[in-house]
């Protein structure tokens, strides 16, 4: 039975094993993510289980946590087209060195980096505000990750060529005869839709191929040019690559995030060290819906520069 992405205040209690008038005690003074619609208290499941991780004293150590860099670059989390690329360059430049991908979607990057399991994580998780992207995921302790810009990137929906079903937004997903092609939970796309259905007022378990998870946004492509799907959210470069139309829904931050222990060791350096070469950039430029004028800079949490400057401001 699949997981329900948003929580009641009665379920959020059975969750935390705790009474209701206690749920929202929580939200007040211990800051349960929590959010109000229609008058009625909603907690994003993926959120609760982070909050509650945060909140977790004696955190067990990994058993094993990554060994010294010793020529394998272990990369885990978002699915990106060009991010396949740039791993083909670094396999390609650096004989001895492998890069190895593993796609677990936005979450499991994060999973993995915060447990020492990666070098790097490849992440594009829509915060609650809808401002910002992965600060609000990943921890708020002094060890957390480091955030280097990969790309910005244009996602919406997929459809056959001429849009036959007449899909213009979230909205007509759902229509009766409309079938869509979806995205495992726990990636950032999957995260987008859930809530672009959440404004739309449409409930997902009953819109045709919502339950049918695709690997990846080329997967999502596919699926709508065999007809087997009608409509999916994926990239554009997808869209372009493959001769479907496309209805834009956003721009969206996509980050690699690294362990500060490891942000000096060589492999991920070298594959830093890419992002700038005219050789990226060029293969960049040869799909549509990409955006690299962030490319290769570190990016910060914004509530976090904010906390220092005030910080500046008490001590002078």
């Amino acid at each position: 039975m699949e997981k329900k992405s948003l929580l009641s205040t009665k379920e959020v209690s059975h969750f935390l094993n705790i009474n209701e008038k206690m749920v929202y005690s929580l939200i007040s003074e211990k800051g349960l993510p929590a959010t109000k619609v229609t008058g009625k208290w909603l907690f994003p499941r993926h959120l609760v289980e982070k909050w509650l991780e945060n909140k977790t004293t004696n955190y067990p150590e990994p058993t094993q946590p990554l060994p010294a860099y010793h020529g394998l670059l272990i990369i885990i989390g978002s699915n990106d087209i060009l991010l396949e690329r740039l791993i083909s360059i670094f396999n390609k430049t650096y004989p001895d060195h492998v890069a190895v991908f593993g796609n677990l979607g936005s979450m499991g990057g994060i999973r993995a980096v915060n447990k020492d399991l990666c070098h790097i994580a490849s992440s594009h998780l829509l915060q609650e505000d809808e401002k910002e992207y992965n600060f609000d995921f990943v921890s708020s302790e002094p060890a957390s990750p480091v955030l280097v810009n990969f790309c910005r990137r244009q996602q919406g929906l997929l459809v056959a060529k001429g849009n036959p079903e007449k899909i213009f937004s979230v909205s007509d997903l759902g229509k009766p005869k409309v079938k869509i092609a979806n995205r495992p939970q726990g990636t950032g796309t999957r995260l987008l839709l859930d809530k672009k259905f959440e404004k739309a007022g449409i409930e997902s378990t009953g819109i045709k191929g919502y339950g049918k998870e695709l690997r990846s946004h080329m997967d999502v492509g596919l699926e709508i040019l065999s007809g087997r799907a009608d409509a999916g959210l994926a990239i554009k470069a997808v869209a372009s690559l493959l001769g479907l139309d496309f209805i834009p829904l956003v721009w969206e931050r996509y980050d690699l995030l690294i362990l500060k222990e490891h942000f000096f060791e060589q492999g991920v350096q070298l594959f830093l060290g890419l992002l700038h070469e005219p050789e990226f950039k060029k293969i960049a430029e040869k799909f549509e819906g990409y955006d690299l004028s962030l490319c290769g800079k570190m990016v910060f949490p914004k509530q976090v520069e904010k906390k220092e400057n005030e910080k500046s401001k008490e001590i002078y």
